[in-house]
């Protein structure tokens, strides 16, 4: 790619807070705001962002909040599906044909930098798929259906996955639509790419890019933002 490449950015924000007791977590407030908007601020504040695409539950989408809408012109939004891979293909059939490069966001990590969106554009306009990633603090064991601990991995090669994920756009698109022909489905979609043979490079996350699937998450999240603007 030549010059600054045109972006899109993908937000799966379908989720129904089942892990919330059916609390939205994307509509939840951080210090005032929705976390939502707080994951969107970052990426529009990049200048080669063209689009933002974000995922909502069908009937938020066709009722969006009025914030969502006045956020910034750029937004747009999708209904999306059942799973997460079937709200990113929804809203990545959503993105024009002029972006080359897509990032993939989760709206329950309201915390990214315009830093970290920054590395992820950088290197994923060398033509490869980049996935933000930090390293495994903890000691992981596999374990088996009947709870016997089978092994334990060693952590010097583990590495802790975020989002956003950045792929050259037909990379992408081609990655999603042998996943659907095939039948198969993955918690994030750098592992779509693998299956069909791209390459994934890793650059450097934040500590502080959390997701918050529950409220002790929340309550991290907002002591985080406070130190961030203290």
């Amino acid at each position: 790619m030549t010059g600054s490449p045109r972006v899109a950015v993908v937000i799966a924000a379908g989720g129904t807070g089942r892990r919330m007791g059916g609390v939205r977590k994307q509509y939840l407030e951080l210090l005032g705001e929705p976390v939502l908007a707080r994951a969107l601020r970052p990426f529009l504040s990049h200048p080669a962002v063209g689009w933002v695409v974000v995922a909502l539950p069908p009937a938020d989408a066709a009722d969006p909040p009025a914030w969502l809408l006045e956020l910034d012109g750029r937004v747009h939004v999708v209904a999306g599906g059942a799973e997460r891979t079937d709200s990113v293909r929804a809203a990545l059939a959503a993105v024009p044909a002029e972006a080359e490069i897509v990032l993939v966001h989760d709206a329950a990590r309201p915390l990214v930098t315009r830093e970290l969106v920054a590395r992820a554009i950088d290197a994923a306009a060398t033509g490869v798929a980049a996935v933000p990633v930090v390293p495994v603090a903890d000691t992981i064991k596999e374990v088996d259906g009947a709870g016997r601990v089978v092994a334990t991995l060693g952590r010097a090669r583990l590495r802790q996955v975020q989002t956003p994920q950045a792929f050259p756009r037909a990379l992408l698109v081609e990655a999603h639509r042998r996943a659907l022909a095939e039948g198969f489905g993955a918690t994030d979609d750098a592992a779509l790419v693998e299956r069909i043979g791209g390459t994934v490079v890793v650059v450097e996350g934040s500590l502080d890019n959390i997701k918050i699937t529950g409220a002790h998450d929340l309550i991290v999240a907002e002591a985080l933002l406070r130190a961030r603007d203290g």
